[in-house]
């Protein structure tokens, strides 16, 4: 039997096995159809990231961070460019703290932008400051165990 990875998906909520040898198949939600695991990063509302944390058997690192930012948004890509490197291996997200005060307020947030890695329940791994896409990658690597 297939050893299987539970995954939330990150736009309806749903929680979904996927076996692990089809992670970097493009695994897609059974229920909305949406797509898991394929390099993308996706806005999350408190809802979603609550099922995600709590539920998520593969690394999902979190961005928290503000549209008013400048280092938020100089980091935007290379957090884009890290999802693409670690497809299939981290999932990548992020969260509007404006929009979302209370979700700062209960992961104990100072500053941003700031980087935390959730696995399978509990938080892995937390990095504040702008990093390019190799320093997000080797933090990543080194947090999760995930492969080159």
């Amino acid at each position: 039997m297939t050893d299987a990875k539970k995954l939330t998906c990150l736009d309806c909520g749903a929680v979904n096995r996927v076996p692990s040898d089809k992670m970097t198949a493009s695994p897609k939600c059974g229920v909305c159809g949406g797509k898991l695991a394929d390099g993308r990063v996706a806005e999350l509302d408190p809802k979603v990231l609550s099922k995600a944390e709590g539920n998520d058997q593969v690394p999902i690192v979190v961005d928290f961070w503000a549209p008013w930012c400048g280092p938020c948004r100089m980091m935007a890509p290379e957090f884009a460019k890290a999802a693409q490197s670690l497809r299939g291996q981290v999932r990548f997200a992020k969260i509007n703290t404006e929009d979302y005060p209370a979700v700062s307020q209960r992961h104990g947030i100072r500053g941003i932008p700031l980087m935390i890695v959730f696995r399978n329940g509990r938080e892995v791994a937390r990095q504040a400051g702008a990093m390019q896409a190799a320093q997000i990658e080797a933090f990543l690597r080194d947090k999760t165990g995930v492969s080159a």
